[in-house]
């Protein structure tokens, strides 16, 4: 039940995707850095909580590597990451996003970028019937400390239910459901429709052939269903 119903957000995200706003830039405009490099692998930074959910980090960061592993890159194991990163007292990632040099990511790990994501907003509401979040992802290049892909989504969440009864009881189950929702659920449809437009990598049989497409915007708003 459980993997349909992922099935299902992961269905309608693609298809709001494949219809929702462009910018005026093909991807090889809008992320030429991309091109240029062509990295490899990615080091999955843990994420920089700024929201009033103290549990968003760990969770978020524990559905940023499928997304990114599809897209055609060699994900640096997460799990291992992190506990190398707490090891060695490097688990904030606010000391190193404005780093001038990256380079130790590359020397340790052997990443070519570092992701670095800033969750700004993660809200339930039961009375609006969704969950918004607001989140920043940023590939920076280990080499160059340069950002090669930018992108910040204001992701609503719906969490309504019609179920043909009467209103108070549909802003009922309603509210009990988004209570429910799980921040795993919310974070992988934020991370499938914020990575559509990721160049894809080597390990992609898409690989270089993408450069044509139109770019997404960088800064987006959008309501994802059920």
């Amino acid at each position: 039940m459980k993997n349909s119903i992922y099935i299902l957000v992961l269905s309608a995200t693609f298809l709001l995707t494949s219809c929702g706003p462009v910018s005026k830039l093909n991807k090889s405009q809008a992320y030429a850095g991309m091109y240029k490099e062509k990295p490899l692998s990615v080091l999955i930074m843990p994420p920089i909580n700024r929201s009033t959910n103290v549990e968003a980090k760990e969770y978020f960061h524990t559905t940023l590597n499928v997304p990114i592993a599809n897209a055609g890159y060699y994900v640096i194991p997460p799990f291992l990451s992190m506990e190398i990163l707490k090891r060695e007292s490097a688990y904030d990632s606010e000391l190193f996003i404005n780093k001038p040099s990256l380079k130790v990511f590359n020397e340790i790990f052997g990443a070519d970028l570092a992701l670095f994501t800033i969750i700004n907003k993660w809200d339930k509401s039961s009375l609006a019937s969704r969950v918004t979040v607001e989140i920043e992802y940023i590939l920076k290049s280990t080499l160059t400390s340069e950002i090669l892909y930018y992108r910040k989504g204001t992701i609503l969440y719906n969490t309504s239910i019609s179920s043909g009864n009467s209103f108070l009881v549909n802003i009922l189950a309603s509210a009990i459901n988004t209570a429910a929702t799980k921040y795993v659920d919310v974070a992988r449809a934020s991370n499938s429709y914020i990575f559509t437009d990721l160049p894809k990598g080597k390990y992609s049989p898409k690989y270089g052939l993408d450069k044509l497409e139109m770019a997404g915007l960088k800064v987006i708003k959008v309501k994802l269903p059920k």
